[in-house]
């Protein structure tokens, strides 16, 4: 399930704090962990220079690490409602979220999970341990879903992988082709994958007669 970031329980989504991480988190997904400065995170987020250190007295690296916790919790909570009902409702939920999220802006943003974890340089190696958590509750929510929808822990399991490693990596052809005909395709096979799967557990392998 998604866990309320750390600092934002008793903020307002309009507060300069939140508007600080959400314009962080904008960055990250654009340029990764790298291109998240201060001064681009002040002229996006209209914050005076002085509330850098009034809500984060760490300076740019909590800055960072709360904005990707941040985003991994918008973007969590929104799974965990969808995967609540189904793996259809699931799978169109990714859809909606990341066609939003490439049309906003152009093709340039990505998943800012998917940034921070797969980086080299020495921000992203800070940040690993929280990309690698968010992605475990997303993976968590995903296997649950499956396993409501009828299939083993183990295949519940192995199907949220191959969700989510679906969805990330059509999220990049997406940005590098700038279309989105990538995720249609991904989503389209993944359904056809899920039903054949539904097919075979309930009636078993089918065999030709010869």
């Amino acid at each position: 399930m998604a866990q309320t970031p750390t600092g934002t329980t008793r903020r307002t989504r309009g507060s300069t704090r939140t508007k600080m991480l959400v314009s962080a988190a904008e960055v990250l997904r654009e340029r990764g962990a790298a291109g998240v400065t201060i001064d681009e995170v002040l002229a996006r987020s209209g914050a005076p220079r002085g509330s850098v250190y009034h809500h984060f007295p760490e300076g740019r690296s909590q800055i960072l690490r709360e904005a990707l916790e941040y985003a991994g919790y918008e973007i969590g909570t929104s799974l965990d409602e969808a995967a609540s009902e189904s793996t259809t409702v699931l799978l169109r939920r990714f859809v909606q979220l990341w066609e939003n999220a490439l049309l906003t802006s152009d093709y340039t943003a990505g998943c800012p999970v998917l940034a921070a974890a797969v980086g080299s340089g020495e921000d992203e190696h800070q940040l690993t341990a929280v990309a690698a958590e968010i992605f475990s509750r997303w993976r968590d929510a995903a296997k649950q879903c499956y396993i409501r929808d009828g299939f083993e822990p183990a295949e519940a399991s192995a199907l949220a992988d191959t969700t989510l490693a679906a969805m990330e990596g059509a999220v990049v052809l997406c940005r590098s082709v700038r279309s989105l005909q990538p995720l249609h395709d991904v989503v389209a096979q993944l359904e056809f994958l899920i039903k054949a799967k539904e097919f075979v557990t309930k009636f078993g392998v089918p065999t030709l007669n010869l």
